[in-house]
């Protein structure tokens, strides 16, 4: 339900502001949460929050100002903060904030009724996590379990008003077995989708396979990257390659590829804004979401925009506006990254499998070079793990590996607003201990 006083607010904004500038927007946002803390076996720390906030934006002449506040009696001077900001800020080509349209009658199914941001529902996520993980001999290090709910509103000066509410549930655990770690994590919009026994199982799992690793000799090898570790190497390397303002400010690997076949043909990559947690049907500038085909048979054919940048480079928004909350400006993101291609049986020859990586972060965002650590490494064949690998490093670049890709696992897995597959490498670089 949209309340009423907060409806009033925004109006009172957009009216105030539409004296004072050419344009203006609110961007509000309200919440709630609850999180808990696990230290080894015990229930730590819990944690509640309830948060309210409003982000306004004006534009006059070309500039635009931004400002926010969390207070509602000081929305006002927020409005004035964002006037000022404008006057100091540098002019750019502006083609104005979107206009009122039709929306698809679509449920997107992000927000669960059952789920309630209370302290016994969240006790019993952890309680189930801790029997999935029971039996073994793994020791629990720590974890954690949260619930939350949530709204956002986007409104401006021609019209447009738009709302969406969500709800999350996200459980976490790490584990230790001797010196050998396991962590799993598990997140879904709806609280019933998520599988608190099957994490704790297979971070606990996950230690006691790997405690008793082997060292690897450093070659060459055929390599499988879980949906895990995918999805850590193109988040920090191929995403941020495809942003318009990267490729524009030619910081992307793709900067003079636009309709280049510059990966495997059997990769397709999209961003479905109508089916995944982080769904909607305007973005957070207010622009309608569609359909982004990044990648399409290997070839990049779009790039992301947001309004500013757009309008910078004479493009068209893509509707992948994203904010942080309130207080954050619009930016570009995405809303639900699927990978996919022809799906096959990649696990029955023998290859290096690796369930996650470390120091994805550290890539080179425009070379798309690499060095990552492998964690819960093991050899695999026949559609099993043979036996744990102790240590190793892999190293090579995320654009030739997506150049050639030797097969994507049959089932997907959703981590968060990503679904991707098992992908199957041959010829990379694995560095032993």
């Amino acid at each position: 339900m949209i309340i009423m006083d907060n409806v009033a607010l925004i109006d009172d904004i957009l009216r105030k502001g539409a004296a004072l500038a050419d344009e203006a927007e609110v961007f509000f946002s309200s919440g709630k949460g609850i999180s808990l803390e696990l230290k080894g076996k015990l229930i730590g720390e819990a944690g509640g929050s309830e948060s309210w906030g409003i982000g306004i934006r004006v534009i006059k002449d070309g500039k635009i100002g931004c400002s926010s506040t969390n207070d509602p009696d000081c929305w006002d001077k927020c409005l004035e903060s964002a006037v000022s900001s404008a006057k100091l800020s540098t002019p750019q080509n502006w083609e104005g904030l979107p206009q009122p349209c039709s929306l698809p009658d679509k449920n997107l199914d992000v927000f669960d009724k059952d789920l309630s941001c209370d302290l016994s529902s969240a006790t019993d996520l952890i309680e189930r996590m801790l029997a999935g993980a029971s039996g073994t001999d793994a020791d629990i290090v720590g974890g954690s379990a949260s619930l939350s709910q949530g709204k956002t509103i986007i409104a401006n000066t021609n019209g447009v008003f738009y709302s969406i509410e969500k709800t999350g549930a996200g459980i976490s655990m790490e584990t230790i077995s001797k010196t050998s770690t396991g962590y799993e994590f598990d997140s879904s919009s709806h609280i019933g989708r998520i599988d608190p026994e099957k994490t704790g199982h297979e971070a606990a799992s996950l230690a006691v396979f790997s405690k008793e690793g082997k060292e690897i000799e450093t070659g060459i090898y055929d390599v499988i990257l879980s949906p895990v570790a995918v999805c850590q190497l193109i988040g920090s390397v191929l995403l941020p390659a495809l942003s318009g303002k990267n490729v524009n400010a030619k910081r992307s690997f793709f900067d003079g590829k636009l309709g280049c076949g510059c990966m495997d043909t059997n990769l397709n990559l999209y961003d479905d804004p109508e089916n995944g947690m982080g769904s909607a049907l305007r973005d957070s500038e207010g622009v309608p979401t569609r359909r982004i085909d990044f990648i399409k048979a290997g070839v990049v054919s779009e790039f992301s925009y947001d309004l500013k940048t757009a309008y910078r480079y004479n493009e068209k928004s893509t509707g992948s506006a994203v904010r942080a909350g309130a207080g954050g400006a619009p930016a570009i993101g995405t809303h639900n990254i699927y990978l996919d291609g022809k799906r096959e049986d990649i696990f029955d020859e023998k290859a290096v499998y690796a369930h996650t990586v470390v120091g994805a972060h550290t890539a080179n965002g425009i070379t798309g070079d690499f060095s990552v650590e492998l964690s819960n490494a093991a050899w695999m064949e026949n559609g099993e793990k043979q036996s744990p690998i102790r240590s190793a490093m892999l190293s090579g670049n995320v654009f030739e590996m997506l150049k050639d890709i030797d097969g994507m696992s049959q089932e997907s897995r959703v981590l968060g607003t990503v679904i991707v597959p098992a992908l199957r490498f041959s010829g990379l670089s694995v560095v032993g201990n």
